[in-house]
């Protein structure tokens, strides 16, 4: 497994340390940094590889991503020396892009008992 921080070139010959965002789940710790993830339990790791955007490449966006992916899967990320529950995400899909419109019917006349077998114009 690769250590929690990389080095990143900070311009003008000198370095800076970049961290990974550390979640976990199911007991199970996790890193993720320039778009890939780490994880000693293939289980784990099988499902946040499942997630992984490989277009998150700056700080910000891949703690975005591992807040994401701690909130798919009811976990926590490490922030600020703690332990953090990470919320549910906003749901991709929902009912209602999926379910029939409305439409007002029609009157065809009067209405009334066998309606229907009316001859239609």
């Amino acid at each position: 497994m690769m250590p929690h921080s990389t080095l990143k070139h900070g311009g003008a010959g000198r370095l800076r340390e970049r961290m990974a965002v550390t979640i976990r789940l199911f007991g199970k710790e996790a890193q993720f940094s320039t778009g890939h993830w780490q994880c000693e339990d293939d289980g784990v790791l099988a499902m946040l590889d499942a997630l992984a955007d490989p277009r998150a490449r700056t700080p910000d966006a891949e703690s975005e991503h591992a807040l994401y992916c701690a909130g798919r899967f009811g976990g926590a990320v490490w922030a600020q020396g703690e332990w953090r529950a990470a919320a549910l995400p906003e749901p991709e899909l929902t009912v209602e892009d999926f379910a029939m419109r409305a439409t007002p019917r029609q009157e065809r006349g009067t209405g009334g008992w066998l309606s229907w077998a009316r001859r239609k114009p």
